[in-house]
């Protein structure tokens, strides 16, 4: 079973950074598309940024310029780099991941989302 575990939420001060991290573990042969997504309550969850395996990276026109997402393919991790947070930034973080893992009948891929973290931006 694939799970992906996020770390690195918290409360910040507007202006301030915070650095999330994301870890997979289980039996995966390969994760394709990752990424980020933030959801905030009564709201639905927004992409804020996205990452291929080969690279390409793609974020929300709101956090542009702010936020840095980041893989590693060897250790299949995910980071997000967020700098210059607003309060509007607050919201529950969730790593999600495309991953091909071993099924009863040969590979099956999967959509995985970790269980989410809280980052909070005071003013």
């Amino acid at each position: 079973q694939v799970q992906l575990v996020e770390s690195g939420g918290g409360v910040v001060q507007a202006g301030g950074s915070l650095r999330l991290s994301c870890a997979a573990s289980g039996s995966i042969f390969s994760l394709n598309d990752m990424g980020w997504h933030r959801q905030t309550p009564g709201n639905q969850r927004e992409l804020v940024a996205g990452v291929t395996a080969g690279g390409a990276t793609n974020y929300a026109d709101s956090v542009k310029g702010r936020f840095t997402i980041s893989r590693d393919n060897a250790k299949n991790t995910l980071d997000l780099q967020m700098t210059s947070l607003k309060p509007e930034d607050t919201a529950a973080y969730y790593c999600y991941g495309d991953a091909i893992v071993p099924g009863t009948f040969g590979p099956e891929y999967v959509e995985v989302w970790g269980q989410g973290t809280q980052v909070t931006v005071s003013s």
